[in-house]
């Protein structure tokens, strides 16, 4: 009964660090090319929908924090 001995690391074992690290950089390249990318309009849209976010959550927290703020002088004088 002939058995095959397999590699143990397959075709990762012949290369060396810098064999894996070339392959390692050429699989994120193709994933990278599978990525549907937005267009301008997209991105633009996107940013400004962020910053409005931001700016509202910004306001909401500054209203609480002012709130919380005349709170504590009202109770501790």
């Amino acid at each position: 009964m002939a058995t095959k001995k397999g590699r143990r690391g397959g075709k990762r074992a012949k290369k060396g660090p810098f064999g894996r690290l070339a392959l390692f950089y050429r699989q994120i390249v193709a994933e990278l090319r599978k990525v549907v990318w937005p267009t301008r309009n997209q991105l633009s849209t996107y940013t400004s929908v962020v910053i409005v976010f931001v700016l509202i959550m910004i306001g909401i927290v500054t209203v609480i924090d002012y709130g919380f703020n005349n709170a504590i002088k009202y109770v501790f004088g």
